[in-house]
């Protein structure tokens, strides 16, 4: 038993750990292909942020990845078992299915916790970060490209023109001093210049050479080095991203349960009763869809237990080797799953339909029907 157990448990795990990568790999690449690749192709971002992006991305596409890797992996772990007549063999030795399958079931549950952990803290924080990592990679675009042969504007009273710019290494300079939005002040014309930025400490300096020019008073400039004030836009500062209900951790969202449940309506500004029974329903409409996605969240991590009541009967059925029937069965039963999530989270604000309730009702059915069909395949029905 202790053999075929680890025999078992590392066929699933191994399965488990390259299914996990494929979908993680494919959830990531819409994302990838639609916002970091188009940051760095437009030369907003490096490939260290890149980078970061993608990593800040993987613990929220787990979320989703986890419970289809482990449904696919018990499909395909348990229908090339069958298929090799190696369960006919366990069963020919007096080893009932469910003693089989009980390292797997805790497996199972192993991965619900880690999926507890991604949905309610480690998913919606990544995601807040990601969100916050892209918007500051679109704000460094002001200060970064200084594309030539046009007026840039991104610099707090200043209009800078460049002919060219190469890596920062600038050729034909303006640079014009405005004040109070209009009124001209100086203006410069360099030659060469060069940018020298330190956007950790959000500093930004240009350098010209050989710069001559006219001042407000029409006095002549001539310099052969003029080192301009910090230049970094102040007042494009990067707006910190505030996370919506969806990507709210779990104790953040309880929290604003707590305060919405507390929020006293006032009676008294001359509101008529339409107007104050109005209000109370927004409220109760707000607290139910915070209740709504902290179910979600609690519901979801017990995906997993599910996929693999269902998935290894079903695999047993199949009889077959194959991985690509076992991808498709698995993507057809995370669509019924799925089905049920986005039922609850189209009715979240509406609580007559107490949809906190409904994300549950995929994990009861996946569950009632994985016993069923294990305790038929047990019996060898």
């Amino acid at each position: 038993m202790k053999t075929l157990h680890k025999y078992l448990t590392l066929q699933v795990l191994a399965s488990l750990l390259l299914t996990v990568a494929v979908f993680t790999f494919v959830l990531l690449l819409g994302n990838v292909l639609r916002e970091i690749l188009l940051l760095l192709i437009n030369g907003q971002a490096r490939i260290g942020t890149a980078l970061e992006a993608v990593g800040l991305l993987i613990p929220f596409v787990g979320v989703y990845a986890l419970p289809m890797g482990l449904l696919t992996a018990t499909l395909l772990v348990f229908g090339r078992f069958s298929a090799d007549q190696e369960l006919t063999a366990a069963r020919a030795s007096g080893v009932s299915l469910l003693s089989l399958v009980a390292p797997v079931l805790l497996l199972s549950l192993l991965c619900c916790g880690v999926s507890a952990w991604f949905n309610m803290d480690l998913g919606p924080r990544s995601r807040v970060a990601y969100v916050n990592l892209i918007s500051r990679a679109r704000a460094d675009l002001l200060t970064i490209q200084l594309p030539p042969g046009q007026p840039i504007y991104d610099f707090p009273g200043y209009i800078l023109v460049v002919g060219e710019n190469r890596g920062g290494h600038l050729e034909d300079v303006w640079i014009s001093k405005i004040e109070d939005e209009t009124n001209l002040v100086m203006s410069l014309h360099a030659p060469r210049g060069r940018l020298e930025m330190n956007l950790t400490n959000k500093e930004i300096y240009l350098h010209l050479f050989e710069a001559r020019g006219l001042s407000e008073h029409g006095r002549i400039i001539s310099a052969p080095e003029i080192l301009s004030p910090n230049l970094y836009p102040t007042n494009t500062a990067v707006v910190r991203y505030e996370p919506k209900i969806s990507d709210m951790t779990f104790w953040q969202l309880q929290a604003r349960a707590r305060n919405l449940e507390r929020l006293d309506v006032p009676a008294d500004l001359g509101m008529s009763s339409e107007e104050l029974r109005e209000q109370f329903h927004e409220v109760e409409k707000l607290i139910e869809q915070t209740r709504a996605e902290m179910n979600r969240q609690i519901a979801f991590s017990f995906a997993g237990f599910g996929f693999a009541l269902v998935g290894i009967p079903l695999g047993i059925r199949m009889h077959r080797r194959e991985t690509n029937i076992g991808i498709a069965i698995a993507l057809a039963l995370v669509l019924v799953y799925y089905s049920f999530v986005i039922l609850g989270e189209t009715l979240a604000t509406r609580p007559e339909f107490a949809p906190h309730l409904i994300f549950w009702l995929p994990n009861f059915i996946f569950q009632a029907v994985g016993v069923v069909l294990l305790w038929r395949a047990n019996r060898g029905i």
